[in-house]
């Protein structure tokens, strides 16, 4: 049975071989069912296929699908345990997503023409040793979800909506050449000791980063969003160029071989700061040029020396717990305090400090603080009215508690 649902005057194309190396198939009600490799044959004379094609569960073996160049919707291959390679030597374009799904006999993915494609959907896919794609330079949204590829290399864009890579076991390396991320950056749970790089990245939406052993983003200025960096393997982190986060927080939450944490130019979070149970980080030091937070910050750890030389504005709570002695850091921290609590009134939620708290890297709900003042520093316990004054009292998770510094910052502007 030929390609189900093709428009009588497609099958006319088709069969008018002078006419072939032009023809357009428009497909009868958007999508063309493929259910063997004879329906693929019959889009053979088609250079652009205006609409869909579905290959369904029954497609088994080595399946091809040569002769389009374009196809103007989507091309999907989903819940099929019997195909074992996917190819086309002639398409070049696919206009909407190319979606791969449950596919757990697929060893072969070969489409050396393929240029473009709006959104790449590749999950659970059995094991294919190489990706026969070599220069995909066109992608606006990209999500490659518990595979066994060996590498992606061959997505090669500068610009991209969306990026999301996890549960790839095989993946150890990843070094793009984005420049832009419009949306966001999620990378979790690849494989062991995996390397990230994006040495080119300038600017970014929202990032968040899990289960890493390296990182880097040398050029980043601007993360309009939020940056996410937690549970990961990483000794060192720096952000050496980046400058502002335009609206969102910057987070490090579990990372447990971290020792230094560097943001050397860095002068304003656009939401809050959260910085706890980093266990193998002892000072918050790195942040010379830090002037705004429009958020809250809350640090939680075995910190000795927290400083922050420059802080002019903090718009939530200052919530800071150290399972060491901070009392010094604690000292001169408090300067910044509200009024009510005998500070210049940098900081314009309540303030707290405590050391020697056992419990310290516990405590990474976003909780904010009592509002009781400073424990642990100057020994002073001012103004117990101011316990739900601010942003203290805040009672959410580690995401909420960033989001709701934000939507704070936006009613105080």
């Amino acid at each position: 049975m030929l390609v189900k649902y093709l428009a009588p005057a497609v099958l006319a194309i088709g069969a008018a071989s002078a006419q072939s190396a032009t023809s357009t198939c428009t497909v009868s009600g958007g999508t063309t069912t493929v259910n063997s490799q004879a329906d693929a044959t019959g889009l053979a004379n088609c250079k652009t296929v205006k609409g869909s094609v579905v290959v369904t569960k029954d497609v088994a073996g080595d399946f091809q699908i040569s002769g389009p160049l374009i196809i103007t919707g989507d091309l999907k291959i989903e819940d099929n345990s019997k195909i074992n390679s996917i190819g086309s030597e002639t398409l070049e374009q696919i206009g909407g997503e190319f979606k791969i799904s449950k596919t757990t006999q697929l060893n072969s993915i070969s489409m050396p023409k393929l240029t473009q494609v709006n959104k790449l959907t590749w999950q659970s896919i059995g094991n294919p040793a190489e990706m026969g794609i070599t220069q995909l330079n066109k992608v606006d949204e990209v999500t490659i979800s518990d595979t066994k590829l060996r590498s992606i290399d061959a997505i090669n864009v500068t610009s991209i909506s969306s990026m999301n890579l996890d549960n790839n076991q095989f993946i150890t390396k990843y070094e793009p050449a984005i420049k832009e991320i419009k949306k966001e950056l999620n990378i979790h749970a690849n494989g062991l000791d995996m390397e990230v790089s994006f040495p080119n990245l300038i600017w970014a939406l929202n990032v968040a980063v899990s289960d890493v052993s390296k990182i880097s983003f040398p050029s980043l200025e601007i993360v309009n969003g939020s940056a996410r960096f937690d549970d990961n393997k990483f000794d060192s982190f720096s952000f050496p160029n980046l400058t502002s986060t335009t609206n969102g927080d910057i987070s490090f939450v579990g990372n447990e071989n971290m020792q230094n944490l560097t943001f050397p130019k860095l002068t304003k979070i656009g939401g809050g700061l959260l910085i706890a149970n980093n266990t193998a980080l002892e000072e918050i030091s790195d942040f010379p040029l830090l002037e705004t937070v429009v958020g809250a910050i809350k640090l939680r750890g075995n910190f000795t020396e927290v400083k922050f030389p420059k802080l002019q504005s903090v718009r939530g709570a200052f919530d800071l717990a150290s399972t060491n002695d901070v009392t010094e850091s604690c000292k001169t921290l408090e300067k910044l305090a509200p009024s009510k609590q005998g500070g210049n009134g940098k900081i314009e939620g309540t303030f707290d400090c405590e050391s020697n708290n056992e419990e310290a890297n516990e405590d990474t709900s976003g909780k904010t603080g009592s509002g009781q003042g400073t424990k642990g520093g100057s020994g002073s316990d001012k103004d117990s009215d101011d316990k739900d004054s601010g942003a203290a009292g805040l009672s959410v998770n580690v995401g909420l508690f960033l989001a709701a510094a934000g939507v704070l910052a936006q009613l105080l502007l």
